[in-house]
This record gives C-alpha cells, sequence and structure tokens, in this order.
C-alpha cells in the first residue's frame, strides 16, 4: 500500500496527494505533524529514499536557522531534531513498497506509482 506522509498547509503536499487519490491505488495518508515518525520509521524512510537525513531537512525553516543551522549534528541527532521539530521534514513524501520519493516536485510521485 502507498503511504503519503503528508501536510495539509502545504500546497506541494496538497499537490502530492492528488497526484496519489488520482492514481487509484490504495494509500494510507500520514499527518506526519500529528503522527510524528519514530527514530526507526524515519530510519526507515531515508533507506528508502536513498539519502542522509540532513537531505531530508527543510533548511529555510526558522527554527533550522536559528538553532541547528552551524551546529555539526550526526545523523541520529539530526534525526531527534526532525522527531524534536517534525515541520523540519521536507513534504510531502510517498512510500511504496521498497521505494520513496521526496515530491517535490509533486511530478516526482508519479515515478513510483
Amino acid at each position: 500500500m502507498i503511504k503519503i506522509y503528508h501536510n495539509p498547509r502545504c500546497t506541494k503536499s496538497r499537490e502530492g496527494l492528488a497526484i496519489v487519490k488520482d492514481s487509484g491505488k490504495e494509500f494510507e495518508i500520514v499527518e506526519y505533524l500529528k503522527n510524528i515518525p519514530t527514530a526507526s520509521e524515519l530510519k526507515n524512510i531515508l533507506k528508502k529514499l536513498q539519502i542522509t537525513p540532513e537531505e531530508l531537512i527543510r533548511k529555510n525553516e526558522a527554527v533550522w536557522k536559528e538553532n541547528y543551522k552551524d551546529k555539526n549534528l550526526s545523523n541520529d541527532e539530526l534525526i531527534n531534531v526532525m522527531i524534536q521539530h517534525p515541520k523540519l521534514i521536507e513534504r510531502p513524501i510517498v512510500v511504496n513498497g521498497n521505494k520513496a520519493v521526496i515530491g517535490r516536485p509533486p511530478e516526482n510521485i508519479k515515478t513510483i506509482i
């Protein structure tokens, strides 16, 4: 089943959700700001995305710039930062089996559904 990590307030995330809905396939919506992924879930997502934790962080967010920008953090520390501040997680993320993409641009989602 397809899973989309979604923020309903984000335009790109809403566009990504529309692509998933239009696919006609069964899917699950995870509003990650309400249901924050665990460290294990984030590690699993990162493995499927084939990226580092730092590549999943939204670096233009004020909380990142004010608190973490100039720090040299380990991967585990970066994962903990995303758990503490889930709005730092890039969105939307769509997972389908062993593959995942970040829906920026939303058309990326079409590559795995």
